[in-house]
């Protein structure tokens, strides 16, 4: 267990007694100073190959954690497989006015309305080529500035900066915390942002993949429109996803902020929409589960819902990233008892339960 993990337990109770933004904010910081480590061995029976990548294990650390490249080989040090930095915006921009992060500690969730607070392309790059030739996989996701007159030429530019350096792309359409930004979902939206995204990737030297992060919150006839738009090798993969709208049944005072939810009350939904994309794209495209996840038992189940990848972040808020090896050790032990030699294997093997899992009269 890393230096990091082990140290989380004691300083939970400090850190929690800090505004959240300040505490996240503190936490980079500290990671910043550590000395750098290496990605972590994991079991060989996790190892996983996707949209062209061969990751040690699935387990991701999403975006929103490290939204400037300043730590993900600190990230890589606690076990994830692979780590995505960003939502990244072209300019520097502040986000929307603080306070913007709530801990829902009764429920083990997060409400955020952070609006792509970032400093920009420039300096996200200079941390990432700093960091070349290093070990582990870096994502990097990308966004719009608020004020854009021209949203999808904000993508376009993200595509141009960061295909010499980046191991893959998310574009994120779906936060709900810029104004507009989701309508870029609906199928004439997105079929125009996908052709000019492509477009610019064939320009580049270097065509890292690239994924599209969808909401939780759409209807069944938009997850068809979107597995439309995205067959054909239109994306290499589908990240589902991002934080919801929704408000679930909860008991923390701080249930009627406004912004995006997630963690453990959004597991049920995402899980559902995962399950459902799997089916409406026949496990022809790589999909990335996130969403609630705390636990092996949760990251399984993703994956048997149609994930060939996962994804968390909220859950590090409470129990720190000495979860990050309990839950690869509770997925090596889950595989090994099913008999299974790799996890590809149970992919989507309960699509059809899970597709409407939770539904009335399920």
């Amino acid at each position: 267990m890393s230096l990091v993990a082990k140290a989380f337990p004691l300083a939970r109770p400090f850190i929690h007694m800090l505004d959240a933004e300040k505490a996240h904010r503190l936490t980079i910081r500290a990671l910043t100073v550590l000395p750098k480590g290496r990605p972590v061995a994991s079991p060989a029976s996790l190892g996983v190959s996707a949209f062209g990548l061969d990751l040690p294990n699935p387990l991701g650390l999403a975006a929103g954690f490290d939204k400037n490249a300043k730590a993900p080989d600190a990230m890589l040090a606690q076990g994830f497989g692979f780590v995505e930095v960003g939502t990244l915006t072209p300019k520097p921009q502040e986000g929307n006015p603080k306070p913007r992060l709530f801990r829902l500690s009764e429920d083990r969730a997060v409400i955020n309305r952070m609006g792509f607070n970032n400093e920009g392309h420039w300096a996200a790059l200079k941390r990432l080529e700093a960091r070349r030739g290093r070990p582990g996989i870096v994502g990097v996701n990308i966004g719009a500035n608020k004020d854009s007159a021209d949203r999808i030429a904000h993508y376009v530019q993200g595509i141009a900066f960061f295909s010499g350096i980046a191991d893959y792309f998310t574009v994120n359409i779906s936060s709900p915390n810029t104004p507009g930004l989701r309508a870029l979902q609906s199928r004439a939206e997105l079929d125009a942002l996908l052709a000019r995204l492509n477009e610019a990737r064939e320009k580049q030297a270097r065509r890292p993949p690239m994924l599209l992060k969808i909401a939780p919150d759409l209807r069944g006839d938009e997850l068809e429109d979107i597995a439309q738009s995205c067959g054909g090798g239109a994306v290499d993969g589908i990240i589902i996803s991002n934080t919801t709208i929704s408000r679930p049944t909860l008991i923390s005072r701080a249930r009627d902020e406004a912004g995006g939810l997630s963690g453990e009350p959004l597991f049920e939904l995402s899980t559902r929409q995962l399950a459902k994309l799997y089916l409406l794209t026949r496990g022809k495209i790589p999909l990335v589960g996130a969403g609630g996840i705390g636990s092996a038992k949760q990251a399984w189940a993703k994956l048997t819902a149609g994930a060939t990848l996962l994804q968390l972040y909220s859950a590090l808020v409470y129990e720190g990233p000495g979860l990050v090896p309990v839950i690869l050790e509770g997925l090596r032990q889950r595989l090994a008892v099913s008999g299974k030699e790799s996890l590809s294997e149970i992919t989507g093997s309960a699509a059809k339960e899970w597709a409407h899992h939770g539904e009335s009269g399920t």
